[in-house]
């Protein structure tokens, strides 16, 4: 009976573990990602791609998002948000974040450049 208790619990912290370092999971809402991401799409995102990141800040940074990935990370209100990366200038701290469904996208249009700290993970797959 013991064992069987502490399979069940290993297992919670291990599930915990990779959720809170490894990969999380997110459901998109909105249609500014369409059409890559449908509204509703389960998306599963890679938190170590860039580096081990702390609160708000990376604490250890081993690569930077390329032209093009899709991220997720929080804008300059707080928000958690899934765009494509984009730089427009050589600084690379921070990146222009913006949504394939042009008009429809509450995105860097809006809202300007985002500091690379804001990024918590890179979009997997759908």
């Amino acid at each position: 009976m013991m064992n069987g208790i502490k399979a069940v619990v290993l297992a919670i912290a291990v599930a915990l573990f990779l959720k809170l370092l490894v990969f999380d999971f997110t459901i998109a809402q909105g249609h500014s990602m369409e059409p890559a991401i449908q509204d509703g799409a389960v998306l599963v995102i890679n938190r170590l791609r860039y580096g081990v990141r702390l609160q708000d800040k990376y604490l250890l940074r081993w690569a930077k998002p390329k032209e093009g990935e899709v991220v997720v990370f929080y804008t300059p209100a707080g928000e958690m948000a899934v765009k494509r990366c984009k730089f427009l200038s050589d600084d690379k701290e921070n990146f222009y974040a913006e949504g394939d469904n042009g008009s429809a996208s509450y995105d860097s249009r809006s809202y300007g450049e985002v500091p690379l700290d804001s990024i918590f993970g890179k979009v997997l797959g759908k």
